[in-house]
C-alpha cells in the first residue's frame, strides 16, 4: 500500500537494493524482483541525498539550491518520483 506523501514524509532507501553511479546517473538493482531501475541526473541527486533518511522538504530545498526551476513543479515532480521508487520497492516513505 502506498503512503500518503507531504512534505513532512521522511524517505529514505530501501535495504533491499544495490545501485551504482554510471556517469552521473544511478542504476539500482532490487533484490526482491532482480529488475534494475534507471535514474536520470535529477533523480540521482535525489537519490543520493535520500541514502540518510531526509524530510521530502529538505530534498525539495537542496534541489531548488543547486537548480532554477519552479518550486510547485518541482514538488510535483519529486512527489512523482517518490510515488515510482516506492512501488517498485526502491524507497520508504514514513509519515510523522
Amino acid at each position: 500500500m502506498q503512503n500518503i506523501i507531504s512534505e513532512d514524509s521522511i524517505l529514505t532507501v530501501s535495504s533491499n537494493q544495490l545501485s551504482c553511479d554510471l556517469s552521473g546517473e544511478s542504476v539500482i538493482l532490487n533484490h526482491k524482483d532482480g529488475v534494475y531501475y534507471g535514474l536520470d541526473n535529477l533523480g540521482t541527486e535525489v537519490w543520493n541525498i535520500i541514502q540518510t533518511p531526509k524530510k521530502l522538504k529538505e530534498v525539495k530545498s537542496y534541489i531548488l539550491e543547486l537548480y532554477d526551476v519552479d518550486a510547485r513543479q518541482l514538488e510535483c515532480d519529486l512527489i512523482e518520483l517518490v510515488k515510482n521508487l516506492e512501488e517498485s520497492g526502491l524507497v520508504e516513505v514514513k509519515n510523522a
